[in-house]
């Protein structure tokens, strides 16, 4: 409860490998919860974005400033809320971004490759080419037991999707346990 003794707004991570609909699932569920929308791609360095236009992967130490800027974002909605769109692909990714909003729920959006493969496909508006899909793939490490979150399927529509995890958000901490 906030000191108005009002539910707090969540803080939450919409992540996964690209084309899972994290934008689209993050803006509607932003919405939902009338909190503040962010999209993690907003924050890349020029040199991020370049590397990934011409089809090579970023390392580590290229997502260590992107990551700490996503972490800012949170740490500066922590008492009112947001949304953003972020992979957090791997659990040290996810560390950063826990260590600047120790509140924040990770909501992975989890689809098949082949999903995947047909709406990069049909992309045209998006620097992550497909040929990244697979390199995404491998580097993804699923939520720990011990890591705030909730993994929800990207097939169906992202309304849907939205229902389902303000429902999961919104439920009571010992109804959502058990």
């Amino acid at each position: 409860m906030s000191a108005s003794g009002s539910p707090r707004r969540p803080c939450v991570v919409v992540m996964g490998v690209s084309a899972v609909g994290k934008t689209t699932v993050a803006r509607l569920l932003s919405e939902q919860l009338g909190v503040a929308l962010g999209d993690a791609d907003d924050l890349h360095p020029e040199a991020n974005i370049a590397k990934m236009s011409a089809g090579v992967p970023l390392d580590d130490t290229d997502r260590r400033p992107w990551l700490e800027a996503v972490g800012r974002w949170l740490r500066e909605r922590n008492d009112v809320g947001g949304v953003v769109a972020c992979s957090a692909l791997k659990r040290s990714y996810r560390d950063v971004l826990r260590s600047a909003c120790p509140s924040v729920v990770f909501l992975h959006l989890s689809a098949s490759r082949a999903l995947l493969a047909d709406r990069i496909g049909q992309r045209t508006d998006h620097f992550m080419p497909a040929s990244l899909l697979d390199s995404q793939l491998a580097v993804l490490e699923p939520l720990g037991p011990r890591e705030r979150g909730l993994v929800i399927d990207a097939a169906p529509a992202p309304d849907r999707i939205v229902r389902t995890a303000v429902d999961l958000l919104t439920r009571p901490r010992d109804q959502a346990s058990g």
